[in-house]
């Protein structure tokens, strides 16, 4: 395709290869977000809070992706139809909340199929003016991954809320440790012989951990997929196949105790927790599923921060770190059921904890981005593309998070009960994403309907939770 001098000036910036990998011709990944309303929703203002307040963060979203006749693609202005960009569906009158929520699950189950058009910016807000048993109305955003991830897209929500008691007041984060990969060569300060002998373990633990965890990135996504179970059917075209989507709540508070006891992260507890659950439900629904080899992919977020504390702070470390998507893949198994785990669960979370803390240490997400970049650069950007699909289909599992404010959000002065978020179009069953509202983490599970039982695997997380909640309750503190 060539374009006139005009359609030039209106490119806006090449699209990065990660959002090319989300937007080819095999995978289409989106992520929706869902808004649960205290109050009915009023959206008279809609299309003026999305004019003012929404196009302008980004250019993207005003945007749409065009490729060059090389195959190169570019984000290209256009002039946007925001009424062609909302969608108020209208289901039965006067219907219990019950049967509305029957009604929005359904809704959510076909959107989760859908592909956004091409031809025009690629999001979508749906408005859900019926109560369901979790709120008065439901707000559903549609976004590509290809605009950016869930860290870029946040900021962007955000932008458009305020705090719900006081408006003047910013939104504030719980303070993260959230350092990429370890700079292993920086041992702080002057370069002396004593530092050089001490960091040398750790240069070459973090060397080995380096080739062998890229080493089993590669093979994970080329050839070596994971053992069919009931949560991986091993079939192809997953990623077009309809999803169930669940969600449960944990207080913070009941994390904190298991955290501190145990000494581990939140996200540590959370990803030990949906570990035991899901072969929980493996063991229930097939029992030599128990030992089967699974593998689940955590998504980690690469931006140089140590965390943040206000919008202002998130807006501002974004604009330093180019928007987009800033994340890496990490492999990792999915502990097997022991007799020994059955009887101490807590050992999820730390079993988590120092699998994930020694793939940080390694450059192997550093080296498999630049893998991407040699395939992209000498294949094209299709067979980097396929890649990442691999990736993603020769696994078991995604589990994500983001991170919310702790305080009460409000759309114009419309205050919002709860939030989560799904991705869309993985190549696999069961996906998992996570996100921190007012004091609770948000766990929702988006299972391929039909072949996953996401009531009953939602059921088993729960009292996965539970379990190690009391057996780390038994643990004296910092041991």
């Amino acid at each position: 395709m060539e374009f006139t001098r005009e359609e030039e000036e209106e490119m806006i910036a090449p699209v990065s290869p990660t959002g090319y990998y989300f937007n080819s011709s095999v995978l289409n990944i989106c992520v929706v977000g869902v808004l649960e309303f205290e109050l009915p929703i009023d959206d008279s203002k809609a299309i003026t809070l999305l004019q003012h307040l929404f196009l302008p963060i980004n250019p993207r979203f005003s945007s749409i992706m065009i490729e060059e006749k090389n195959g190169k693609k570019q984000w290209k202005k256009v002039d946007v139809n925001l009424k062609n960009h909302i969608k108020t569906p209208t289901f039965p009158p006067k219907k219990s909340p019950k049967y509305y929520e029957k009604c929005l699950d359904k809704y959510l189950s076909e959107l989760s199929t859908q592909e956004l058009p091409q031809t025009q910016p690629l999001w979508e807000i749906h408005v859900i003016k019926y109560p369901t048993t979790n709120s008065s109305g439901t707000v559903i955003f549609k976004i590509h991954h290809a605009l950016g991830d869930g860290y870029s897209l946040m900021g962007a929500l955000l932008s458009c809320l305020q705090r719900a008691e006081n408006p003047n007041l910013p939104l504030t984060f719980p303070f993260v440790s959230t350092l990429p990969v370890n700079n292993i060569f920086n041992a702080g300060g002057g370069v002396n012989n004593n530092g050089v002998f001490k960091s040398l373990p750790k240069i070459l633990s973090s060397i080995f951990n380096t080739v062998s965890d890229f080493s089993w990135s590669v093979v994970k996504s080329s050839f070596l997929e994971d053992d069919v179970t009931p949560i991986r059917s091993g079939d192809p075209g997953v990623e077009s196949r309809p999803l169930s989507i669940s969600t449960m709540s944990f207080s913070l508070k009941d994390i904190g105790i298991i955290r501190a006891n145990l000494g581990v992260s939140v996200n540590d507890v959370i990803t030990g927790t949906v570990f035991l659950g899901t072969r929980l439900y493996m063991q229930a629904m097939d029992e030599e599923s128990r030992n089967a080899n699974s593998t689940a992919l955590i998504l980690l977020n690469t931006r140089m921060f140590r965390g943040y504390k206000s919008i202002e702070e998130m807006i501002k470390t974004n604009s330093k770190s180019p928007w987009g998507n800033h994340f890496a893949f990490l492999h990792i198994s999915i502990p097997k059921l022991t007799d020994n785990l059955e009887l101490h669960p807590f050992m999820f979370g730390k079993i988590a904890q120092e699998t994930i803390k020694k793939k940080r240490s390694s450059l192997a997400v550093y080296l498999t981005a630049a893998l991407l970049e040699a395939v992209k650069k000498f294949r094209g950007p299709e067979e980097a593309s396929k890649l990442v699909h691999s990736t993603l289909k020769n696994t078991s599992m995604v589990i994500t998070n983001v991170i919310g404010p702790m305080e009460k959000m409000a759309l114009d002065v419309q205050p919002i009960k709860g939030l989560y978020f799904m991705a869309t179009g993985n190549p696999q069953n069961l996906t998992v994403t996570i996100v921190s509202y007012m004091g609770e983490l948000r766990v929702a599970i988006g299972a391929e309907k039909g072949f996953i039982d996401t009531h009953k695997l939602k059921s088993f997380i729960e009292n996965a939770f539970q379990m190690i909640l009391k057996s780390a309750s038994n643990i004296p503190e910092n041991n």
